[in-house]
């Protein structure tokens, strides 16, 4: 089989060399816009890596700052609030009203109203002191003396103390 004699004829020439100018020019054309655009990417991919390594480095120094404001104001904290709690099985036991156990509550916590907003380490090494203030405290109502005893201390923003009530002798 023979291939027909087309390729001698001049317009069948200039039209597959204006195939081939045209199959480059596209080529290149793709080339350029493909270069151009991986080029976008790349800065756009390089511009976010330093970004990363800029928050990176931002967020390490305030996480070192934060750690060492936590330390400081741990060392630095202070008593916010006083919960005073009378035992449930001494209320029964004395027969001590509502009323007469709010009374407590609240004349012990005038009592140590002086410590709220002190420094915490200061109020714990005078735990002690604070556990004798309360059991030395005589409660009178209804005509009876109370006396008290703190069975559990808790020191931290807020003191939390539970108490027995006995008959004040």
């Amino acid at each position: 089989m023979r291939v027909p004699p087309f390729y001698r004829s001049a317009s069948v020439q200039r039209f597959f060399a204006g195939m081939v100018i045209g199959g480059v020019i596209a080529w290149c054309i793709f080339l350029f816009m493909f270069g151009v655009s991986q080029e976008r990417y790349s800065k756009e991919i390089k511009t976010q890596k330093e970004t990363i390594n800029e928050l990176k480095a931002e967020k390490e120094i305030w996480q070192k700052e934060f750690s060492n404001l936590n330390k400081k104001t741990e060392k630095k904290l202070t008593i916010q609030d006083l919960v005073v709690k009378i035992n449930n099985k001494d209320q029964k036991k004395y027969d001590i009203n509502s009323v007469s156990v709010h009374e407590m509550q609240n004349t012990i916590k005038e009592d140590l109203s002086s410590i709220i907003a002190k420094d915490m380490e200061l109020v714990f090494k005078s735990k002690d002191l604070l556990r004798k203030s309360i059991e030395n405290k005589v409660f009178v109502s209804d005509g009876k003396r109370y006396k008290f005893k703190v069975t559990e201390l808790f020191i931290y923003t807020t003191i939390y103390i539970e108490i027995s009530v006995a008959y004040a002798d």
